[in-house]
C-alpha cells in the first residue's frame, strides 16, 4: 500500500511538473503575488577559498586588502537580497581561523601555517561583518580532503605527520580515511572547536565524502575493510563505506547540538541521490554517478534520521539536460524533506553569452529556476555557486533584476521549529535620532531567547500590523539602529526581533515619521 501511495503521488507530481514547466517556459510565474518574493526564504551564496576561487582573490594580500574584499563581497550580496554567506573555512585540512588543531590555510599567505600579518582572525571578521548586515554565516568544512595534487606542501605542524595511518592517496589527492574511527574523533573535535569558539550560525559540508570515482582506479581501502569491516566484511563494501560516512554525520550532528543547540548542520550533496534505474525511489535521471553509489553518502537517511537540519542539493544543470534536467530533480527533492529544510544549489557560474547551450546564455533561465523553487512547497530557498561571478561585468543585468524584482525585498531565513519555536521579546523604545531609527533589544539570560537580528517594517497608510508578506519589510539588520541615506522616508515604522533560529517577535510600538 505504501508503495502504491508513493507512486500515485509521483504520478500527480509529474502532471504538476509538466503544467508548471509549460508555464515557466512560456514566461509565466505562478506566485500568489506576481513579482512578490516570499517573506521567508533562504538566500545563500558560497564563498569558496580553495584555490582562491572567491576569497581572498589571491594569496599574499595584506590584511587591509583581505578585509576590503570581505566588505565588498558582503555589500554586493546584501544588495542582491542574500541573507546567508556559506564561507569555506577548512578547504584542505587547514584553517582560515586561528586553530590549535590545524595550520593556517595556504590560501591566505601562500604558505600553509603562516598567520595573517598584521594579525587578524578572518573567520571572526567575516562573522562580525555578516551579522552586522543581518546575514547568517555558515562555516563550510571539507571533511576529508587534505591536498589538491601531489605538489602541495604541508606544514610541519600538520597532523598527518604524526598520524600517517589516517590517510590514503587516490588519484593525485590525499584524503583522511572515512573508515578510521580516529579520524571520526578528530573531525568531530575540529568542528566542535569552531562551534565552541565562534558565533557561527551553521556548520556546512558539501559533496566531498568518499572521492568521486576515477575510471580504472579502485579506492585503496581493502586493508581497512578487513580491519574495520565487521559484519559488512567481505562482500558488502558499499554498505560499509556508507556506514562510515553515516557514523561521522551522526556523531557531528549530536556533538554540534550538545555544544550549542542553536547551531544548524547542513549538507550540500551532489544533485542526484540515486537514479530510478537503481532504486524505485530514485529520480527519473540517468546520472553517471550518485550520492548513494558514487560517493557513499546516503543523504536521505541523514535527513530522515534528523542528524542534519537542511539539505542543499547542487542542481547545477539546465532544464533541457537529457540526463539530469533541473525541474525533474527539483520536483524529486521537493518530496524528500522529511520535515526539515530543503534548499537548492544554483549555478550562476554557468552563465555565459557564448555557451553552447541557449539556457546558459541569458540570466532569465536562472531566474526561472528561482521561480520554480518558489512554487514548490517542499523547497525553502536557494544558494548560488559562487560569489565571484556576481562581480563580472556581464552579470550587471542579473544583479539588477535580483535587486529590482526577484529579491527586491529582504527575506527572513525560514524558522527551524524542531530546534526552537519560542519567539524573542519585542524591541522597545523605538525612536528617531536625526536621520537614524533607533530601538532597544530586551536583555535575556537564555541565549536561545536573545535577539540576534531585527526586521524593520515601514507602512504607508492604514493597517500597520500586516507582516505576513514581505511587502512592508524594508531592512534586515544585526544592529539596533538604521540610518537612511538621503533622509528617512515618511511612514509608520515598527521593528520585530529575530532570535538565533529566526523566530519573529511581536512588533514594537509604532513610530510615525512625517
Amino acid at each position: 500500500m505504501a508503495f502504491r501511495i508513493l507512486m500515485h503521488r509521483k504520478t500527480l507530481t509529474t502532471m504538476h511538473q509538466r503544467l508548471l514547466l509549460l508555464c515557466l517556459l512560456c514566461g509565466f510565474v505562478l506566485l500568489p503575488l506576481l513579482g512578490q518574493a516570499p517573506k521567508r526564504e533562504f538566500r545563500g551564496v558560497w564563498v569558496a577559498t580553495v584555490a582562491n576561487i572567491d576569497w581572498p582573490s589571491t594569496t599574499g594580500l595584506s590584511t587591509s586588502r583581505q578585509q576590503g574584499e570581505i566588505l565588498d563581497i558582503l555589500e554586493r550580496h546584501k544588495l542582491n537580497g542574500n541573507n546567508a554567506i556559506i564561507l569555506q573555512v577548512r578547504p584542505t585540512a587547514d584553517a582560515l581561523y586561528q586553530s590549535e588543531l590545524e595550520p593556517w590555510s595556504r590560501f591566505l599567505s601562500g604558505e600553509q601555517g603562516v598567520a595573517p600579518d598584521p594579525f587578524y582572525d578572518p573567520l571572526e571578521f567575516w562573522i562580525l561583518e555578516a551579522h552586522r548586515r543581518g546575514m547568517e554565516l555558515h562555516a563550510w568544512f571539507n571533511p576529508y580532503r587534505i591536498t589538491l595534487d601531489t605538489t602541495d606542501s604541508l606544514s610541519l605542524t600538520h597532523i598527518i605527520h604524526s598520524h600517517p595511518e589516517w590517510i590514503f592517496t587516490y588519484g593525485e589527492r590525499t584524503y583522511f580515511s572515512p573508515a578510521n574511527p580516529q579520524v571520526w574523533e578528530f573531525m568531530t573535535e575540529v568542528v566542535v572547536d569552531v562551534v565552541r569558539r565562534y558565533d557561527v550560525d551553521a556548520i556546512h559540508f558539501d559533496d566531498y565524502f568518499y572521492p568521486y570515482q576515477i575510471a580504472g582506479q579502485e579506492l585503496p581501502d581493502s586493508l581497512e575493510f578487513q580491519l574495520f569491516g565487521g559484519e559488512f566484511y567481505p562482500d558488502r563494501i558499499g554498505d560499509w563505506r556508507r556506514h562510515n560516512v553515516d557514523t561521522i554525520i551522526s556523531m557531528l550532528g549530536a556533538a554540534i547540538k550538545a555544544e550549542k543547540s542553536w547551531v544548524k548542520f547542513g549538507i550540500s550533496p551532489f544533485g542526484v541521490w540515486r537514479n530510478r534505474s537503481e532504486d524505485i525511489y530514485g529520480s527519473e535521471t540517468t546520472a553517471g554517478t550518485s550520492n548513494y553509489d558514487g560517493i557513499y553518502a546516503d543523504v536521505l537517511l541523514w535527513q530522515r534520521k534528523g542528524w542534519i537540519d537542511y539539505l542543499m542539493p547542487q542542481l547545477y544543470w539546465r532544464e533541457s539536460h537529457p540526463a539530469v534536467g533541473f525541474s525533474t530533480l527539483a520536483y524529486w527533492w521537493n518530496d524528500f524533506g522529511y520535515g526539515r529544510h530543503m534548499y537548492v544549489g544554483l549555478a550562476p557560474y554557468r552563465l555565459d553569452k557564448k555557451s553552447q547551450h541557449p539556457e546558459w546564455r541569458k540570466e532569465k533561465y536562472l531566474l526561472r529556476q528561482i521561480d520554480l523553487i518558489r512554487n514548490l512547497e517542499g523547497l525553502h530557498g536557494f544558494a548560488y555557486f559562487s560569489s565571484k561571478h556576481f562581480f563580472r561585468d556581464d552579470f550587471s543585468r542579473l544583479n539588477s533584476k535580483l535587486q529590482k524584482k526577484h529579491c527586491l525585498t529582504p527575506a527572513l531565513v525560514p524558522e527551524m521549529p524542531w530546534i526552537d519555536s519560542q519567539a524573542p521579546p519585542r524591541p522597545m523604545d523605538i525612536r528617531l535620532e536625526g536621520e537614524t531609527l533607533v530601538w532597544e533589544a530586551q536583555e535575556m539570560s537564555d541565549e536561545m531567547d536573545r535577539s540576534r537580528f531585527f526586521a524593520v517594517y515601514r507602512f504607508d497608510r492604514g493597517d500597520n500590523t500586516h507582516i505576513k508578506s514581505a511587502q512592508n519589510l524594508v531592512e534586515l539588520t544585526g544592529e539596533t539602529r538604521i540610518t537612511f541615506k538621503g533622509g528617512i522616508p515618511s511612514g509608520t515604522y515598527r521593528i520585530a526581533a529575530l532570535d538565533r533560529l529566526n523566530n519573529e517577535s511581536q512588533l514594537s510600538d509604532p513610530l510615525e515619521v512625517q
